[in-house]
């Protein structure tokens, strides 16, 4: 197959057709967006292993740091501020250990993001000499994908489960208006 070219990106990357006016709905949508960027990262790399810095694993490279810039950090200011603060108040020691936690994971991601970043920006910026990912890169990936990973088994499997059951009436409608304002959606009410 000598000149084929490899797609690296995935199939069916429309975003899901959920509206701000469900929340939980548009926040599951955004979890099932990371696993797509975390398998679009992991394809990547088996890509530049093959193929080095081609413009498809640039693209690719600034797909992901697109995404990881801008929805993630949106996303967990979603939770951090409309998910996690009622289920703390409700103190079920249980789901106030998760949420924890996942304040925790938010920061360790912010730092570990910046490092995952870095290495994707230098093979955006590289030339024809790109020596690939450095096995530090490499770890880096790993350790960003397996807490991601975690992550969304929590806050799916525990938290939002959770959350549902006590953001409910003018607090869900708070948390849509809120989530469309920070994202400069105009709101249709």
């Amino acid at each position: 197959m000598s000149g084929a070219k490899v797609q690296i990106g995935l199939p069916g990357h429309s975003a899901p057709g959920v509206g701000f006016e469900a929340p939980f709905e548009m926040l599951g949508a955004c979890h099932e967006r990371v696993e797509r960027m975390l398998r679009l990262l992991g394809k990547l790399r088996e890509h530049v292993e093959t193929h080095g810095a081609d413009e498809q694993a640039r693209q690719a490279a600034r797909d992901v740091m697109r995404y990881f810039d801008q929805a993630g950090p949106l996303h967990h200011q979603d939770e951090e501020l409309h998910v996690f603060p009622p289920l703390l108040a409700q103190r079920d020691p249980a789901v106030v250990a998760v949420v924890i936690q996942l304040k925790q994971d938010h920061r360790e991601m912010e730092v570990l993001w910046a490092r995952v970043r870095a290495a994707l920006l230098g093979l955006v910026d590289a030339g024809d000499g790109w020596p690939g990912f450095s096995a530090e890169d490499q770890q880096r990936f790993d350790a960003y994908d397996a807490l991601y990973q975690r992550h969304l088994l929590d806050e799916d499997g525990v938290v939002y489960p959770a959350a549902r059951s006590v953001i409910r009436g003018g607090a869900l409608q708070a948390m849509s208006a809120d989530m469309m304002t920070r994202r400069g959606v105009p709101s249709h009410r």
